[in-house]
């Protein structure tokens, strides 16, 4: 990671290291906001126990917590509108599963957080007082909670939390790192919300150290795979390119060394021949676009099925208007756009039969799939 600048740096230079820090070879870093209404919280780790902070109305709350036995509650303050239950630190998740009944699964959330809450609240996957709802069933989110939409620190903490409650209900929650995941912590910022640069300004950090590994989130972060199998479906951000293929027979070390270099830096983790391909921005993991743009054909995706001994492959990162089949339901493609703010869907796996719902809490069937500009 990033070293962490010293807190008695003028803020200035703080805002020029986060400007300059950046690739523009897209699009410029933003300028800070000039204001933070709400953010938090950001719990970090201590010798003894926890510090959390907040920006409310442009002002620094911090509260220092011992740690409690297996779970501290930290008390709301501005933002994250719910008390969180840090639990200690993850282990790397496991990432191949049987299959189960019921899967539901969005992607690239982006800030939205008030429409993830619609959604999942339309589909009862969370009740009203955003608890899990859904029992022994399993949602999968597929990257990107990162950049964008004003809100990625309340959807982080949601997730944190629903995958608690899930697995004591019998259910499972697991989040799949996407692509801004990646960009924000190796210091590629041109896609962050302006509000979360002046909240790095006012805690003293960089926006990627606010991440840190000594952090609660950046840590589980560290821990989330990059590939996830469920019974004879593949979850992952963007997709598996044709010479890719071995990155998924060897699953477990694949995820190993992707959580291994989440938050060195870019150039790094980009020129390191372990670690070259998962970070790759046209072929990687993260990154691949071939089941939409012709490189593939339906053809050629079955064939990549069977030699993976998959029924179909779910990503995000490919912006659609609805969730949507390819290649005869080989593919799904499963970003419906959350990032605009307006619509969003998810998608249901029940017994091997799909559908998709919408943000009135109806159920309809698979959109057929047709390509959508898309600017990630």
């Amino acid at each position: 990671m990033p070293s962490r600048p010293s807190s008695h740096l003028p803020c200035a230079l703080l805002c020029s290291a986060l400007l300059l820090s950046a690739s523009a070879t897209a699009r410029d870093v933003a300028q800070p906001a000039g204001h933070v209404e709400a953010d938090g919280p950001y719990v970090f780790r201590t010798d003894t126990g926890l510090q959390a902070q907040w920006v409310c109305n442009d002002h620094v709350v911090r509260r220092d917590l011992p740690a409690r036995g297996t779970a501290t509650v930290v008390a709301p303050e501005c933002g994250y509108p719910h008390a969180v239950s840090v639990l200690p630190p993850r282990t790397a998740e496991v990432a191949q599963y049987p299959a189960t009944p019921r899967i539901v699964a969005l992607s690239d959330i982006h800030g939205q957080y008030d429409l993830l809450v619609t959604l999942l609240r339309a589909h009862h996957v969370i009740d009203a007082q955003d608890h899990w709802a859904l029992g022994d069933a399993t949602l999968v989110v597929a990257g990107d909670v990162f950049d964008r939409g004003p809100q990625v620190t309340e959807a982080f903490w949601l997730l944190y939390g629903l995958q608690q409650q899930a697995s004591a209900a019998g259910g499972a929650v697991h989040f799949v790192l996407g692509n801004h995941e990646t960009m924000v912590l190796y210091d590629d910022l041109r896609y962050v919300n302006p509000k979360y640069l002046r909240s790095a300004q006012l805690l003293g950090r960089s926006y990627p150290a606010l991440y840190g590994a000594d952090s609660v989130i950046g840590q589980w972060l560290r821990t989330r795979p990059v590939l996830l199998k469920i019974g004879n479906t593949l979850f992952l951000h963007g997709g598996i390119a044709p010479e890719n293929l071995d990155l998924v027979h060897a699953m477990d070390t694949t995820n190993a060394t992707y959580q291994a270099s989440v938050g060195l830096p870019r150039e790094q983790v980009k020129a390191a021949p372990d670690s070259a391909r998962l970070f790759d921005g046209k072929t990687s993991p993260t990154w691949y676009r071939g089941y939409f743009d012709g490189r593939m054909d339906t053809a050629q995706v079955q064939a990549r099925l069977e030699q993976l001994q998959l029924k179909r492959i779910v990503v995000g990162h490919t912006s659609m208007r609805h969730v949507s089949s390819f290649h005869g339901d080989r593919i799904i493609a499963i970003d419906s756009s959350i990032k605009k703010g307006e619509n969003g869907e998810l998608l249901f796996i029940e017994n091997g039969t799909l559908s998709r719902g919408l943000l009135d809490g109806t159920r309809v069937p698979l959109a057929e799939g047709r390509m959508e500009p898309d600017d990630d």
